[in-house]
């Protein structure tokens, strides 16, 4: 796939990406230097001014910038621009405390939807398609971004938001939508609609199925292509970072999302040393804007666990290199008797078993002295005899035991048991003291 250069930056080689991505660093770096007293504070703590970055490697020799350091700073003290120049303001949810507050000037807008409309590109999505945004709009980045992106390709755009489920099918039915723009989790929850309707979830106009925001597994990729007959692609990004499309998958190889390096530099950092890793070895995933104006982001830990991989786009794309399928997230991870163990890794041990749906919570509790693990997961609805229940609850806790290596009670329960998730899914319930 070709893509104008003009657009993106031009960048036809890796010398070419390279190069761009040095002059735009340099460029940040001395604008967070100049304008934001928490960078300017934290590089003279370690003797750094922005002319010290004379290659992409000096990158390493900068701090790292923490979600907790955007909350210390909250509302607005990582903007690098005046109020007046700011035409957008999205936060995050602040379940755990403050929100984390990001700013966008005009250019940043339209950086944004450039980037989306990219993504949107590469996974199979062309000019006249409708395109049904099932994101939640409002604060959260996912629903307008997708939005603003879809417009900017020529799509026309059903700004649905989240929720309202038996809407949501109607709509898909009645509006004949190309491509929906959703959550995975979300998404298996319209499936279930689709089913309890006795619609063929396969009779939908939908072709291509853009899905992020959360984690997700092969599995739940193959059961939505399954279900519905479509292309499943993965898009990545996060608030602090710009929102959706930092990173996206072609619909041609669905090798794991494509970042858009030519707007973020990507490390791969040891989680627990901060040492940079080489490409290929699994790590924490850093992002530093290149590009963004309102509030520049250097060496964001964004917690994602994964690996950077060889590009495989055509064109001026091909320079850029992929992220591997995040596997779970450092702050996620549950250390259940000394093992590491990710909700994503139990996802996958419960697609092995047909009677179970993908629907489930871990919870987590200390009776005594020694933390517990539960799996909570639903029966799919053609599998509600106690003794298939009964069954897949044996199986499934052995699998654990097995793959894992932990001992987990599994309960198995009805259909519908699950809270569903309209937004970003929450997979553990931590009730220890």
């Amino acid at each position: 796939m070709h893509v104008r250069g003009g657009e993106q930056g031009g960048m036809g080689t890796q010398d070419g990406l390279r190069a761009l991505q040095l002059a735009r660093l340099q460029t940040t770096v001395a604008r967070a230097y100049a304008h934001n007293a928490h960078y300017r504070k934290a590089f003279d703590a370690l003797g750094i001014k922005p002319e010290d970055i004379q290659t992409l490697e000096d990158l390493a020799s900068l701090p790292f910038t923490a979600k907790a350091d955007l909350r210390a700073n909250y509302p607005f003290g990582f903007f690098c621009e005046p109020m007046d120049n700011i035409v957008r303001i999205h936060a995050s949810s602040g379940t755990t405390g403050k929100p984390t507050v990001v700013g966008y000037t005009r250019q940043d807008i339209e950086i944004w939807a450039a980037l989306v409309k990219r993504s949107i590109e590469v996974a199979g999505g062309r000019p006249g398609m409708k395109v049904h945004v099932a994101y939640g709009y409002g604060l959260f980045t996912g629903g307008l971004g997708a939005h603003y992106g879809a417009e900017a390709l020529g799509c026309a755009v059903i700004p649905m938001s989240g929720g309202q489920t038996e809407k949501q099918v109607q709509l898909i039915m009645d509006f004949e939508p190309d491509i929906i723009m959703v959550t995975p989790s979300y998404m298996l929850t319209i499936l279930d609609e689709f089913r309890r309707q006795n619609i063929d979830p396969r009779k939908t106009s939908l072709k291509i199925g853009i899905f992020g925001a959360e984690p997700w597994t092969d599995a739940m990729r193959t059961e939505i292509e399954t279900a519905f007959g479509i292309d499943a692609v993965d898009i990545y990004g996060l608030s602090e970072v710009m929102g959706p499309g930092v990173a996206s998958e072609g619909a041609a190889h669905k090798d794991g999302p494509t970042i858009w390096e030519d707007h973020f530099y990507p490390e791969i950092i040891d989680p627990v040393t901060g040492a940079v890793l080489p490409d290929g070895e699994v790590g924490e995933l850093v992002f530093t804007s290149l590009s963004k104006q309102a509030m520049p982001i250097i060496r964001y830990r964004t917690r994602d666990l994964t690996k950077l991989l060889p590009g495989t786009l055509d064109g001026e794309l091909a320079a850029m290199r992929r992220m591997g399928r995040i596997f779970g997230r450092s702050d996620d991870m549950m250390i259940i008797r000394g093992v590491n163990v990710f909700p994503t890794q139990i996802e996958e041990l419960i697609f092995r078993c047909p009677a179970l749906a993908p629907h489930f919570v871990i919870e987590l509790t200390r009776p005594e002295r020694m933390d517990e693990m539960k799996i909570l997961v639903e029966t799919r609805a053609d599998a509600t005899q106690d003794n298939v229940m009964q069954e897949s609850q044996t199986i499934l806790a052995g699998l654990v035991k097995a793959m894992i290596g932990v001992t987990a009670a599994v309960e198995v329960v009805m259909p519908g048991s699950i809270a569903r998730s309209i937004g970003k899914v929450q997979r553990i319930r931590d009730l220890r003291k």
